[in-house]
């Protein structure tokens, strides 16, 4: 009752035919209840939600600026700062977050997009019997289980192997596993088991083959991190906490206590990053969830604050799906550095990383040509010499800043902590830092623990253990057919949309648009290649999506999976975009260009461009380059030492094959270096050059026109005698 009443203030506002049927994220949630997973314990006497549907962001700004003082305000909308309010609101605090960007839009959509207890930190807690790391292990464990339990669509098990090359090794690798899934106990998701060589290439078939001994297979879980971070907050939202993207904390509010005379922070000022508009947001206790960032809201309240955060970069690339299983991971425990990669198969692509440098913190990182290259050779050493990893093949890159911290209370300043730390300012301002994303629920329950003891707030015990997070309610391994019966959505599109929104797919599938075919009914795509459809930009804008950069990265996830294809649904997403939030022409623009910039510099677009400059060398054969410039004339007919959209158009017309004129022009500029509008003969030979050794795949203009070349080929002409006499 208690929780009630104070919420309403804040109303303001046979497996393998199994398989093939549900697919394989749902057969392995299905399969993972077949296993020994205790099932986490659902909350007890939580309310139901306050809100159906999460309220707009325009009635959670003026919550924001009606509310005379809120329990908590919550600085940082990544997953711990989202953790940090949903833990907040349930116990029955009134509660606020704000967030200077999008939701997820720092290091917690750039993760590794695993849910894991961390193999190797168990590892060192027994070699160097190290209690804390142990514990922090323990916990990680326990919290992988509750994550893939409260957000079944968004997360599964995902079996990894780890090939081992030496004999000495098996046995060493084994007992480490094993007390892997010892220490998860009744958490364990499957137990771990050992392969022989052959059984571990019929499952990853494209391993390296010399000299393996055999592979070790354990299980931790996978998620879609940045979807999971906006269920969070969009679930906060929903139990009553006035959520809103796109705040910024210019400075914090102080007041003094008249009995005391101590100073205590008492809220922030805050602006509204789009119209510019500020206003103070009051709160009895406010919470730095900031990650990286979490120094420069410390200094805010002391500028003499001595730094905690030492940032860390990791980089990971997406590569296209063949190169690993769809249903396997790889690890790599040991690379030439000594760091650890992952090999991931996510959203049918595969994902190598990571990386750890240090690094600046900043808003925008940009993956390094180094880090890229460097991941590139390590997936080299584990893969057979019959897969050419080519750096073309690198369809999208990110860099994500880990926030490291060191605890400002040890005596060993230079200590880094890898568990979480909760600090507390002599005026009051808590900050939550550390940790990783596994662990964001138990950091986020510590963290308010820590708020109401020290700020004397009125609240019970923590109550998201077994709390579903939007979406996950309802969800099961079949919802996906219901959508394809009922709304007539292609079944690879309900997969996703089940995957994506669970339970609240149905409610995209309602605004999907008519296709005009026969089937798929309705769903029309923003992408041919991938399973996004129009009405998830629609949807996508009530989940509080705010720009175009929030519609291809975190409401859907093309920038990760392909930049190129993020690129070529930038227009109509921002047509939609602009259609449903009132956009003006240089606004659209403005979306184009910023999402443009942000596919660029920081998903490896720039990388990938750079592969091809007008710097490239020429490195062929003679015979290749007369082979080269004999295909480049055959589209040149006319001698001019370039080719342009007419001559291309007039080939194809001839081997009777239709083109749109923009498609054309998107092909052709692809390798148009000097932006002329014509590709020329030394543009080509770079771009011939450049393919043959691998830094570039998949040019559209090179297979055009060697299609169009063995066409033109096969057309010979009909001698006069055999075509009936002629007249």
């Amino acid at each position: 009752m208690a929780f009630q009443k104070a919420v309403k203030g804040t109303i303001l506002v046979g497996g393998g035919a199994l398989a093939t049927v549900l697919g394989l994220s749902q057969f392995a949630h299905y399969r993972r209840k077949q296993m020994n997973l205790a099932y986490v314990k659902a909350a007890d006497c939580i309310s139901e939600p306050v809100n159906r549907e999460p309220p707009s962001r325009e009635a959670q700004l003026l919550t924001l600026q009606n509310t005379s003082e809120f329990d908590i305000l919550v600085i940082g909308g990544g997953a711990t700062g989202s953790g940090c309010a949903l833990d907040a609101v349930t116990r029955g605090l009134k509660t606020a977050l704000v967030e200077r960007d999008d939701f997820s839009s720092g290091t917690s959509s750039r993760s590794t997009k695993l849910i894991h207890g961390g193999v190797r930190y168990l590892q060192k807690a027994i070699m160097k019997l190290d209690i804390e790391q142990y514990r922090m292990v323990k916990e990680a464990l326990h919290e992988r289980a509750n994550l893939l339990e409260i957000a079944p669509h968004l997360s599964a098990p995902l079996p990894i192997m780890l090939p081992v090359y030496k004999w000495w090794q098996l046995p060493y690798y084994w007992v480490g596993i094993k007390l892997y899934d010892l220490v998860a106990g009744s958490n364990c998701l499957k137990s771990s088991y050992v392969l022989s060589k052959s059984r571990a290439l019929e499952h990853f078939p494209m391993l390296q083959k010399d000299k393996l001994v055999g592979a070790i297979v354990y299980y931790d879980g996978q998620h879609n991190d940045a979807r999971m971070n906006l269920a969070i907050a969009l679930t906060a939202a929903r139990y009553g906490a006035a959520t809103a993207n796109y705040m910024e904390v210019v400075s914090l509010l102080k007041k003094t206590d008249p009995q005391t005379g101590k100073v205590h922070v008492s809220g922030a000022r805050c602006k509204d990053v789009l119209t510019g508009q500020e206003f103070d947001v009051r709160a009895k206790c406010v919470i730095n969830a900031t990650g990286p960032f979490t120094d420069s809201v410390r200094k805010m309240d002391d500028k003499d604050a001595a730094a905690i955060c030492q940032p860390s970069a990791g980089v990971h690339i997406v590569m296209p799906g063949y190169y690993s299983p769809e249903s396997m991971g790889l690890l790599d425990p040991a690379t030439s550095d000594g760091r650890v990669i992952f090999f991931l198969p996510w959203q049918k692509m595969t994902i190598a990383g990571t990386t750890d440098t240090p690094t600046d913190v900043t808003h925008h990182p940009i993956p390094s040509e180094e880090d890229i290259n460097f991941i590139l050779n390590e997936v080299r050493n584990y893969l057979s010499c019959d897969v050419e990893v080519r750096r073309g093949d690198v369809l999208a890159a990110w860099s994500g800043i880990r926030p490291l911290v060191t605890d400002p209370k040890s005596a060993d300043t230079q200590s880094i902590s890898r568990n979480h730390v909760v600090d507390i300012s002599e005026s009051g301002l808590i900050t939550i830092a550390g940790g990783k994303w596994t662990t964001y629920r138990s950091m986020a329950e510590d963290t308010i623990n820590a708020a109401v003891k020290t700020h004397n707030l009125k609240a019970g015990p923590s109550r998201t253990v077994g709390l579903f997070l939007q979406g996950g309610k309802d969800w099961s391994p079949t919802l996906y057919i219901r959508l394809v019966q009922d709304y007539g959505l292609e079944s690879e599109v309900a997969q996703h949309l089940a995957a994506t929104y669970g339970d609240k797919a149905f409610e995209v599938a309602k605004m999907a648009s008519v296709t005009g075919k026969r089937w798929p009914i309705v769903g029309v795509r923003l992408v041919s290649e991938f399973p996004y459809i129009e009405a998830e930009v629609k949807y996508g804008i009530k989940e509080y999506a705010c720009t175009a950069v929030d519609m291809i990265s975190r409401r859907t996830r093309l920038a990760f999976l392909n930049v190129q294809a993020a690129e070529e649904a930038l227009p109509r997403i921002v047509e939609l975009m602009g259609r449903e939030l009132n956009w003006d022409d240089y606004k659209k623009q403005e979306q184009l260009e910023t999402a443009r910039k942000f596919l660029y510099y920081e998903m490896g677009y720039k990388s990938r461009s750079e592969q091809l400059t007008d710097r490239s060398e020429i490195s062929l054969l003679p015979s290749d380059i007369d082979r080269y410039k004999k295909r480049f004339h055959k589209f040149d007919a006319d001698q001019k030492g370039f080719i342009t959209i007419v001559d291309v158009q007039r080939v194809l017309e001839s081997i009777n094959v239709q083109m749109d004129e923009n498609t054309l022009h998107e092909i052709l500029n692809e390798v148009d270096l000097n932006k002329n509008g014509q590709v020329e003969l030394n543009e080509f030979l770079q771009l011939m050059s450049a393919i043959q050794k691998g830094r570039v795949s998949g040019s559209r203009l090179a297979i055009l026109m060697k299609t169009a070349e063995e066409n033109l080929d096969r057309r010979v002409p009909i001698p006069v005698d055999r075509s009936c006499g002629g007249l």
